[in-house]
């Protein structure tokens, strides 16, 4: 990325907003985690996508990008912060201020007869979540300046976010090729006996190697009974002879990131049931990466995946009718990546695929009578005549995956 792109997102989101709006993004703060200390900052993704700057307790209104003053007692602690020049290079901003005058210059624009209304990227993944800095400013401007109105900033994000830029996919692409090396050292050490933490750390090993300074998300890597819970990062078990291993990974790279599932035999060799189940998953997957294109309802993608593996696991005797799909089916098929894991974008069921998407191809198959779980979890990106498959060189099928072992 470079700040032409930075510059051209905010443009593209100033250009939705009116004339007489202005725009407030948080980069953000990390909360603490235990007595004095706190938990390793994350930069907003929304304002990364608008400024490409990581660092805390910065803010970025309208065109005026604001930074922590610089420090030499905070930065011996705790690092240096962003300097002003290095800001404008990133992000393409010229007007560069400190944080310590942010609350005056908003105090002199509301007062103003500039503006009548303020946009925020108000968001709670649940109800009870504490106040971020773009709810308690909310509450601030409310009390102080009542004649002006609060906005949500995050449906013009999103519908921005929908449609990824060249420079986005390109990125994608790179931290495809460092998820392939972590899972494929993952396959290269998996052998019975083997515990879900060496597998961890041989993961987290080769995306450091590899200039990923931190995954995607959280690994999900398990073995055995620990692959039927979908969210497990207790890495605590131990890969038994027979179990099979599932991971749920992805590396970054430029702020874009990857998830990729794959599941594979510990001893390297799939059973007659892996062998059934895997390939109904496979089957199904090849079959989305032939139909999808531009046009179909993004809904679709998740209803047709549930119909074609209900077919394949039909065929092999697991499913009588379409009520069984749930027993086996416990997730939905698609979820958008980009600037996040589970993009933050503007997209409905009804919505059409269009070049430049990126979503999964996830299909997980959970078999508990038999002992078996896993998924396979493809990127797809939409293109002008049908799509492709971002992740295709990792192994995916079988024979690709045992060769791999058996070296």
């Amino acid at each position: 990325m470079n700040s032409s792109f930075y510059a051209g997102n905010r443009k593209a989101l100033s250009d939705r907003i009116e004339k007489t709006a202005l725009s407030i993004v948080f980069s953000g703060k990390p909360p603490r985690k235990t007595n004095d200390e706190y938990y390793p900052f994350f930069t907003d993704r929304n304002f990364m996508y608008l400024t490409g700057i990581d660092q805390m307790d910065a803010v970025l209104m309208g065109d005026t990008l604001f930074i922590p003053p610089p420090d030499s007692h905070f930065e011996r602690w705790n690092g240096e912060r962003v300097k002003a020049d290095k800001a404008e290079d990133l992000s393409g901003i010229s007007d560069v201020k400190y944080s310590v005058d942010f609350e005056k210059q908003l105090n002199y624009a509301l007062n103003s007869d500039r503006y009548d209304a303020v946009y925020l990227p108000l968001f709670k993944y649940t109800a009870d979540e504490p106040d971020d800095a773009a709810y308690r400013l909310s509450r601030y401007i409310c009390d102080r300046f009542p004649h002006i109105k609060i906005k949500n900033l995050m449906p013009h994000l999103k519908a921005l976010r929908l449609i990824k830029q060249p420079c986005e996919i390109e990125a994608m692409r790179k931290a495809e090729e460092i998820t392939r090396k972590g899972i494929l050292a993952m396959m290269r050490a998996a052998k019975p006996g083997i515990t879900e933490l060496e597998l961890r750390a041989e993961y987290y090993y080769t995306l450091m190697k590899n200039g990923c300074h931190e995954p995607s998300c959280p690994p999900i890597i398990s073995a055995g009974k620990n692959n039927f819970c979908i969210h497990y990062h207790g890495h605590a078990g131990t890969a038994n002879d027979g179990d099979m291993i599932l991971n749920d990974v992805g590396a970054s790279y430029n702020g874009i990131v990857t998830d990729v599932s794959r599941g594979w035999p510990v001893n390297g060799r799939f059973s007659e049931k892996q062998r059934l189940l895997y390939n109904c998953a496979l089957e199904t997957s090849d079959y989305m990466f032939e139909i999808i294109k531009p046009g179909m309802p993004m809904g679709d993608v998740d209803s047709i995946i549930r119909k074609i593996n209900f077919e394949k696991l039909r065929s092999i005797g697991l499913c009588d009718k379409w009520e069984d799909i749930g027993k086996y089916m416990w997730h939905g098929g698609a979820h958008h990546v980009g600037f996040d894991v589970h993009d933050a974008v503007a997209v409905t069921s009804e919505t059409p695929l269009a070049p430049g998407m990126v979503f999964c191809v996830d299909i997980g198959i959970y078999a508990e009578e038999w002992g078996i779980g896993f998924r396979l979890e493809d990127n797809c990106l939409v293109t002008k005549d049908g799509c492709e498959n971002l992740s295709k060189d990792i192994p995916r099928s079988i024979e690709e995956i045992e060769a791999v072992m058996a070296n």
